[in-house]
């Protein structure tokens, strides 16, 4: 069984629309839209890596909530498992440390943007659990 490095995606949902930010220009992912997150690091649990990753990214304090769906994509020569989370803002005066914008799209929206293709991977799990879970937008 291959080990897998481990990514994590952040999912804010609000009014049937999913908070999505845009990579500032440079790097592998720039000029690309993604659902924040990134990378664990050895020992840090997923949730605490998404709590650490949207402070510095954004400046926010989150609340971490249920699993949503999982990915598995390979980057430069490495296997990673991407794993989603739903996300509640604590507070929103955002800073983009990272990013160029960010906005509010629906699944629909989301698919006609420039999207980070391991996020894009996680566009199938997410469009049954937002159609099944109309009460999804409510904490």
């Amino acid at each position: 069984m291959p080990r897998y490095k481990r990514s994590v995606a952040g999912i804010a949902i609000e009014d049937g629309r999913l908070f999505i930010a845009k990579r500032k220009p440079g790097g592998d992912l720039g000029g690309k839209w993604e659902f924040p997150g990134g990378k664990a690091e050895d020992g840090e649990s997923d949730e605490a890596a998404l709590r650490r990753e949207y402070l510095e990214e954004f400046g926010v304090e989150i609340e971490t909530g249920p699993f949503l769906a999982r990915a598995q994509f390979t980057h430069k020569g490495f296997q990673f498992e991407l794993s989603a989370y739903r996300v509640f803002f604590k507070n929103r005066q955002f800073r983009m440390e990272e990013h160029s914008q960010r906005r509010w799209a629906t699944l629909g929206e989301m698919e006609g943007l420039d999207f980070a293709g391991s996020d894009r991977s996680l566009f199938p799990a997410l469009k049954p659990y937002l159609e099944q879970d109309a009460g999804i937008c409510k904490r």
